[in-house]
């Protein structure tokens, strides 16, 4: 599958949804939201100084035209926006001109507020300052304990149950998930693949270890994880424990499974233990294997939102932002 294109034909049956970018000063960002505005995929909206953006479009041929670029501190909008936020939050207003006029915050309040669909940023931003604004502005869904994220991988040479696609899941926001936690990850990861991607969920959980082959308290959490979510009675696919090699290698997981699963070789999500076997891994991919990289995308908020890794590409934003469109 080309995810893109995919993404592309899902995108034009829809209505045209709009992506407010914050960090709209950054040459990466002004080139994917040029391309997304070249080919009518999102209404792309920049957030920064005005005569810096235009100034970088202009050296590439574009002009104020082409895309709508805002600066929060000149907004009409920015006064509306502190008084809401303070408001409802029962602060002084005083605290509000210190928080809103960021560009992280100034976006999420456009999201909440409907005039944009979703916010894609992340590119100068730690991901713990994304995951703060939208905490802070969009909230969790009701049936979320936390929120976490996925990477979706394009592989070159990889054949799996959805050719060189893999989702590796949680990169980027819970260092060390309980129980509780990781099976809440697994859950959301696999609803946000079957709705964004139209996959049918596949769903290992990993470990160094596969059905019991080692005794440790780290394979006890994910035994714990897996029991949790059978409370859910889900209606796709998972298992786990599973080695990495018995989770998308069909030989090597019916040899260590003795063919008792549905699941190994044939996984499209991978649920890893925690975020440094995940971070690891997905970067490892990314840089020995020539991996597209999208994400990480977040799940469990309110609203439509996605962060990036600092080192995104010009297409790893674009694919980024059409996944957060289509959320």
């Amino acid at each position: 599958m080309d995810i893109v294109n995919y993404l592309k034909e899902k995108i034009k049956k829809e209505d045209l949804k709009t992506i407010v970018f914050p960090e709209g000063e950054n040459l990466f960002i002004i080139d994917a939201a040029l391309e997304l505005r070249r080919h009518q995929l999102v209404n792309p909206i920049l957030l920064g100084r005005t005569d810096e953006i235009l100034e970088k479009m202009k050296s590439k041929g574009a002009s104020i035209k082409d895309i709508r670029i805002m600066n929060p501190h000149t907004e009409d909008t920015l006064d509306y926006y502190i008084k809401k936020y303070c408001a409802q939050r029962m602060m002084p207003e005083a605290v509000g001109k210190k928080i809103i006029p960021q560009p992280l915050y100034f976006s999420a309040m456009m999201v909440k507020e409907g005039v944009a669909h979703g916010m894609v940023a992340g590119i100068n931003h730690p991901t713990e300052e994304v995951i703060m604004a939208s905490e802070l502005i969009f909230g969790l869904q009701e049936d979320i304990h936390v929120p976490s994220s996925f990477y979706l991988l394009d592989i070159p040479g990889f054949k799996g149950d959805q050719k060189n696609l893999l989702v590796f899941a949680d990169p980027s926001i819970n260092p060390d998930p309980s129980p509780q936690e990781l099976a809440d990850i697994a859950y959301a990861t696999a609803l946000s693949t079957e709705n964004l991607l139209g996959w049918e969920p596949k769903l290992a959980f990993l470990s160094f270890s596969t059905k019991g082959s080692a005794n440790h308290p780290c394979v006890t959490k994910v035994k714990e994880a897996m029991e949790i979510l059978n409370k859910k009675k889900c209606h796709f696919l998972y298992d786990g424990e599973l080695q990495a090699d018995a989770a998308i290698n069909e030989t090597i997981g019916n040899k260590k499974t003795k063919g008792s699963s549905l699941v190994a070789g044939k996984a499209n999500i991978l649920i890893f233990p925690n975020l440094d076997a995940c971070n690891i891994s997905s970067k490892l991919v990314q840089q020995l294997a020539h991996a597209k990289f999208y994400g990480p995308i977040l799940q469990g908020f309110n609203y439509p939102v996605s962060d990036l890794s600092r080192g995104a590409t010009v297409e790893d934003i674009l694919g980024t932002a059409l996944i957060t469109a289509t959320k």
